[in-house]
């Protein structure tokens, strides 16, 4: 039988995965956590990924006990046949069809069937993934539809019963910043400002309001833009004077 308390977060180490995570945390008894090293230009976020979980453990000792096993394993062969900006060193730019070229086909893909492979050897039936079709530049395997039908697909191909949840899919940049507000307070947002990377060009050097990165590069830009609605909101209510 599979385990109905237990979820496995697929976890990079950024805005989006952190918030899910206390998300997790506060539906399931047991939150395991998996990243992949697929070559990426931004690895930085892989020492990243610990610091965030680190300074989580610190921050809220009551979640302590929910926090379970990280998995982290090497995929070379997706950086090996992608030729993406996230994963050469390439000018980030729209790439015919309209899709920016920082799109690595089959990376979410990738990560659900060995989320799954995992979770199956662990006897865990609900995956968490921090996709959404909102601010998500247009990537394909960020769409609901794409993930209900690998969810199908993993489920008759593993004859298992998976559950793949999305919490962030319908909400844009500003709202997931209130998400954890609401989720973990300012100590999980100081967090993510903080710790967490979501800059594809790997940039620690430069810190905003917001976090670290580059500035321009899209997922800056889309992080820029969230935190500025957040701030906003957040004096419209008198959360901050």
């Amino acid at each position: 039988m599979s385990n109905n308390n237990t979820a496995l977060l697929l976890f990079s180490g950024g805005q989006d995965s952190t918030t899910c995570l206390g998300w997790a945390v506060e539906n399931f008894k047991k939150v395991e956590t998996v990243g992949f090293d697929y070559g990426q230009r931004h690895s930085v976020e892989l020492d990243c990924r610990m610091e965030v979980l680190s300074a989580v453990r610190r921050a809220f000792p009551a979640w302590q006990p929910k926090l379970g096993r990280d998995h982290l394993h090497a995929i070379p062969v997706l950086g090996d046949i992608s030729e993406t900006a996230l994963t050469r060193e390439t000018e980030i730019a729209f790439a015919e069809g309209g899709l920016p070229n920082t799109f690595v086909p089959g990376r979410n893909l990738m990560f659900l069937t060995l989320a799954a492979a995992i979770a199956y050897r662990r006897n865990i039936r609900h995956i968490v993934v921090g996709v959404g079709e909102v601010d998500y530049s247009g990537y394909p395997d960020c769409r609901e539809q794409s993930i209900s039908t690998m969810k199908d697909a993993l489920n008759l191909g593993m004859g298992y019963d998976f559950v793949i949840h999305t919490p962030l899919m319908h909400l844009d940049k500003t709202s997931i910043w209130e998400m954890a507000d609401h989720l973990g307070g300012p100590e999980l947002t100081d967090i993510i400002v903080e710790y967490t990377h979501s800059c594809y060009l790997g940039d620690r050097t430069m810190r905003y309001d917001w976090g670290y990165g580059c500035g321009h590069c899209p997922a800056c830009a889309l992080r820029t833009a969230g935190y500025e609605g957040f701030i906003e909101k957040m004096v419209k209510t008198d959360k901050i004077i």
